[in-house]
């Protein structure tokens, strides 16, 4: 594994550790509450990692051991006017579409609270692993107001209907192996094992299990597309995406690979 960099944000940090990024949103004091500065921030490092063809997966997580993301900063919610909170929350929400949007798999590493904005950023990523004292939560309603970021929208359709309403409209929180029962986690960190090497373990297979870039980004694309669409649509989608796969050298790759009976070298093309 390569000695990780680091980038100079004020409010994140970005390792590199060989194929994977890992974003900290690094304002401890703060219980690394998402400002207007974090958002900014978050938005140039997605883009630039989108566009670095090294880089095939990435973490997101939060500094120190209480919070990963403890919510949105409650002194700039609480000056927003109408109009002003309307282009706030169209901010944020383009921001986490980013997430959503990446062609490469986003695991979100949940450490301690996961809250209000923090919970819809995680929400965004692609998969979410936490720790067993990781709580999680969209208190919103408590603040008078709902999630803005995209949570009302995300919730639903990751743990159904009513789950989503009892969390959004009671604000209350609901510990891992809650979180992980209705489906909202994807796996609890072992014993001594902390969100950040869970979620590297799942971004990074053993090399016979190696999987290629391009169709990552293929199925990321035939999901978050699908679930707009009539299924008879998505199903028409799926079989083009399927058919462009046909013409990459990692699918000529991947075939020949278990043909014979070795770890597929995938190059992303």
């Amino acid at each position: 594994m390569t000695t990780a960099t680091e980038t100079s944000y004020k409010n994140l940090l970005l390792d590199r550790r060989d194929t994977t990024a890992i974003l900290t949103i690094n304002r401890p004091d703060k219980l690394n509450a998402l400002n207007n500065e974090t958002m900014a921030e978050l938005a140039c490092a997605l883009t630039g990692l989108e566009r670095d063809q090294e880089i095939r997966g990435i973490i997101i997580t939060g500094s120190g051991e209480k919070a990963f993301i403890a919510g949105a900063d409650i002194n700039e919610l609480a000056v927003l006017t109408p109009i002003a909170g309307s282009a706030h929350a169209r901010h944020g929400q383009a921001v986490l579409q980013q997430i959503e949007d990446m062609p490469k798999l986003v695991v979100a590493a949940i450490n301690g609270f996961c809250l209000g904005g923090g919970m819809e950023l995680a929400l965004a990523c692609h998969c979410r692993v936490a720790t067993p004292n990781a709580m999680l939560g969209l208190p919103e309603v408590t603040l008078g107001i709902i999630p803005g970021y995209g949570g009302t929208q995300r919730l639903p359709r990751i743990v159904g209907k009513g789950r989503a309403l009892e969390l959004i409209a009671t604000g209350k929180m609901i510990n891992a192996e809650e979180a992980h029962r209705i489906g909202l986690v994807n796996q609890i960190a072992g014993e001594g094992q902390s969100a950040v090497e869970a979620a590297l373990e799942l971004l990074n297979p053993p090399k016979s299990k190696a999987v290629g870039p391009v169709a990552v980004a293929m199925a990321i694309k035939a999901v978050n597309t699908g679930m707009s669409l009539p299924l008879s649509d998505a199903l028409d989608y799926e079989t083009q995406l399927f058919g462009l796969l046909a013409t990459t050298a990692d699918m000529k790759e991947g075939m020949t690979a278990f043909i014979e009976k070795r770890g597929a070298a995938f190059r992303g093309e």
